[in-house]
């Protein structure tokens, strides 16, 4: 049943993973917000905002986490892959460990998350051509030989940025239209903007103990 009321008809959680520093935010407010953030700090935990496609008519409803890459935080992170249909990995094509950590990534992914999600690979920062370590043909392997879709990115000029999430929506709106997953309040709070969700930094909280006098 649709939730005409609420302005959407279905709502699809997705997550954004790759390792710290590959522009997950900055892609995340570029699609909801068109903005850039040249200042953007890391992702401590998880933060997410939300943005509305039309898809064959439908309104479509993204619910988009965007989760920590460092290894400190996965423990937490790894909670929010959970119920969601479609899922990017990004790497930043000017660095190629960044692409090295992607099938990682993937086995992560796989191992917290159901067997029909939707996964995309996304090569971001198409912009740094003069500082490319990652060809394009090597993200199309990849993506070829794990079963995934592909394309490169551009947070900064916004390249293909729309396409992505409008490509992965779509495909998890096909794949999941004869069980339509409506929209529910609790699972999914209904803001147009990004929110943080604050999460301790276990360092700092180690800190505090050890200094502690009591």
């Amino acid at each position: 049943m649709a939730r005409i009321d609420d302005g959407y008809d279905y709502l699809y959680k997705i997550v954004l993973v790759g390792d710290s520093g590959v522009g997950k935010s900055n892609l995340l407010t570029r699609f909801t917000k068109n903005e850039f953030n040249y200042d953007s700090r890391t992702t401590i935990g998880v933060e997410f905002a939300t943005s509305i496609i039309k898809v064959e008519e439908k309104a479509i409803k993204a619910q988009i986490w965007d989760t920590a890459g460092q290894e400190r935080y996965r423990a937490i992170t790894k909670a929010y892959y959970r119920g969601a249909f479609g899922a990017l990995i990004l790497y930043d094509i000017s660095k190629k460990a960044t692409f090295e950590s992607v099938e990682r990534w993937l086995k992560e992914l796989k191992e917290n998350s159901d067997n029909d999600m939707v996964i995309m690979l996304v090569g971001n920062k198409s912009d740094l051509t003069n500082q490319r370590q990652v060809r394009t043909d090597e993200g199309k392997a990849f993506a070829s030989a794990h079963g995934l879709n592909f394309i490169e990115t551009s947070a900064l000029d916004a390249s293909n940025v729309n396409e992505a999430f409008t490509e992965i929506l779509t495909e998890i709106y096909n794949q999941k239209r004869a069980k339509p997953v409506v929209g529910d309040k609790e699972q999914a709070p209904d803001v147009e903007k990004v929110q943080n969700i604050r999460i301790t930094d276990p360092a700092k909280e180690h800190s505090k103990k050890k200094s502690c006098s009591c």
